[in-house]
């Protein structure tokens, strides 16, 4: 087996590979998280290859086959930190201060929020014939929230990526026209790049909420919208950005579906009402 990085391995095994397996091993370092994610047939045919030349490839770099080069690819693109959260503890530091330091934090990264990109990305929405929200591990309840609340009023389809299935058949129903918002921040779910690579794919509207420009669940994203999650002195990064940012994203929605999306409001909270929801309020003192 190859013990490089097999990235390098392959381009340094180029020039002396048959010329069709030079254009196969071009494809692949062109295209590693393809490599890394999809099929062996499905890479052969996006290659305009045969599976075997992928096979070929993968044994003259002194691997036993396709699959165990594709092991190799996956290991290669692990992040090398596997401690991000403990590693963000600052000492020295008192359970007396953290508290305020923590507030203090989020309440600088409310007011850094831009809610320009917030507006653009709500005209998107608007317009969508049906909506898509996925957050995964720590993101999922920030995505509850959002789907929630654009349920309240829209008339057209809202679904949440995983909600009522596995997530790959939703990636698998992302159709031309759909909104697909995705939130992340690093270190990155690999789910929420796979959906944002099947979103763009499926010539969906990518609207991505994530802490850095330079995001993997963020490549394509008509929208993007930042907060920032680092700052803080917290051992976790900080979602209270992508909670307001989600929050204002909603709203703004909202407010562009005028007197339909106030109906649609009040309908949803007629049938609240009728099923008893809610805890009736107690009555004020006199």
């Amino acid at each position: 087996m190859a013990e490089m990085p097999p990235l390098d391995a392959l381009r340094r095994a180029l020039p002396g590979l048959p010329p069709r397996l030079q254009e196969v091993g071009r494809f692949v370092a062109q295209h590693d998280f393809d490599a890394a994610t999809r099929s062996m047939r499905d890479l052969a045919a996006a290659a305009g290859a045969t599976p075997a030349a992928f096979t070929r490839l993968a044994q003259a770099l002194g691997y036993r086959g396709w699959d165990e080069l594709r092991d190799a690819l996956i290991e290669a693109r692990r992040p090398a930190e596997v401690a991000p959260f403990s590693t963000r503890v600052r000492r020295p530091g008192s359970s007396e201060d953290l508290p305020a330091g923590l507030l203090a934090a989020d309440a600088a990264a409310l007011r850094a929020l831009d809610p320009a990109p917030v507006a653009a990305a709500a005209r998107a929405l608007h317009r969508a014939p049906r909506v898509w929200v996925g957050g995964f591990r720590s993101c999922r309840g920030i995505a509850t929230v959002l789907h929630y609340q654009l349920r309240l009023f829209r008339a057209a389809e809202v679904r949440l990526v995983g909600g009522a299935g596995p997530e790959d058949l939703d990636l698998g129903s992302f159709a031309p026209g759909d909104a697909v918002v995705l939130l992340g921040f690093a270190p990155y779910s690999r789910l929420s790049v796979l959906a944002a690579r099947a979103a763009v794919t499926a010539d969906c509207t990518l609207i991505a909420l994530a802490d850095a420009p330079t995001a993997p669940m963020a490549e394509g994203a008509a929208h993007l919208l930042l907060f920032d999650a680092a700052t803080g002195p917290g051992f976790f990064p900080s979602l209270t950005g992508a909670l307001a940012t989600a929050q204002a994203l909603a709203a703004a929605t909202f407010a562009l579906g005028g007197e339909p999306a106030l109906v649609r409001l009040r309908e949803t909270e007629a049938r609240l009402a009728a099923l008893s929801e809610y805890v009736p309020e107690r009555e004020k003192p006199r």
